[in-house]
């Protein structure tokens, strides 16, 4: 029963979150994901404690699955995590002004 419960979890936040970020215009997208940086390093977290308390959760042979999801969901959400951090990069490079060849 666990398990379809967390597999349940886990299709739902997927889900949720693909609507939420399609939803979002392309030019708020750069400043929104330069902002939520920090609140995605929150989501690694959870994918670490969900994790955790999924091996706890299964005592029998059953810990694989716990293991597998929990992997997946927490390369997904340190994929977030680096991805966030390109994108503010890319636009702050955008911004910085470029020397001319005479200030040199």
């Amino acid at each position: 029963m666990t398990e379809i419960i967390l597999i349940s979890i886990f299709i739902v936040a997927t889900i949720v979150g693909y609507i939420l970020i399609n939803n979002v215009p392309s030019l708020l997208h750069t400043p929104l994901m330069s902002g939520m940086n920090a609140l995605s390093g929150v989501t690694v977290l959870g994918a670490i404690a969900a994790t955790a308390g999924a091996v706890i959760l299964f005592n029998n042979g059953d810990k694989i699955f716990g293991l597998i999801f929990g992997f997946i969901a927490i390369a997904l959400a340190t994929i977030n995590v680096v991805g966030g951090f390109a994108i503010t990069d890319r636009m702050l490079k955008m911004i910085v002004k470029k020397k001319d060849k005479s200030e040199e």
